[in-house]
């Protein structure tokens, strides 16, 4: 099985995932240029690289990524990306059992307004729903605390900290590795965690 999934447009009343292409190019350039204050951890392309951001991700795919552009549904522009990524089976099988959620950068101006929910929601939706796996991972910088607790109040469960496990994207630290702060969600907690986003959403409107 190709590590790579084809994923059908995911669709929500606040955000729609589509597969990630060359079209949301210039929306992405305008998101990665609003305030970048959020980024300090995470891997966000700088105003002139997003042809090469969008290569080295199509580049990823036999890595097992399977990148989104996040698209807000008001105005149709892409405001972000993430990701399915690291794709596992259960052994000696084709299915899946597990995978990860991650790669996930927000404009500033989407930031807070129940896209991140709702974007969780559709891909752990899709996940256990239609994939069948049984875990779904999430993990950030272990100093990212902002992003900790976004992870959080997704009702993600904190597992622990694994030193020195993921490439760092902070300043000055690319090559090297930094401690990530390890969350899952598990088939049996899936449904909590649904009501528990469907609650948020429906706060936004």
């Amino acid at each position: 099985m190709s590590p790579y999934l084809e994923v059908p447009v995911l669709s929500g009343s606040l955000v729609r995932l589509e597969p990630l292409s060359g079209v949301h190019a210039v929306d992405l350039a305008g998101a990665a240029g609003e305030n970048r204050g959020s980024y300090a951890f995470t891997t966000v392309p700088e105003l002139g690289e997003i042809d090469a951001f969008l290569a080295a991700h199509g580049a990823r795919g036999e890595q097992g990524l399977t990148p989104f552009a996040q698209v807000r549904v008001s105005d149709g522009k892409a405001v972000g990306c993430t990701a399915y990524w690291d794709p596992r089976t259960w052994p000696g099988s084709d299915d899946l059992c597990a995978i990860e959620i991650g790669w996930t950068w927000l404009a500033a101006s989407a930031q807070g307004t129940g896209i991140n929910a709702e974007a969780k929601l559709l891909l752990f939706a899709y996940a256990f729903e239609t994939l069948g796996v049984v875990r779904v991972d999430l993990k950030t910088d272990a100093r990212n605390e902002r992003s900790r607790k976004a992870i959080e109040r997704l009702g993600a469960h904190f597992e622990g900290v694994l030193r020195n496990w993921s490439p760092s994207w902070a300043a000055g630290e690319r090559g090297g590795l930094r401690d990530s702060a390890m969350f899952s969600v598990v088939i049996e907690e899936w449904p909590m965690v649904k009501k528990t986003l469907l609650d948020r959403i429906a706060g936004r409107g």
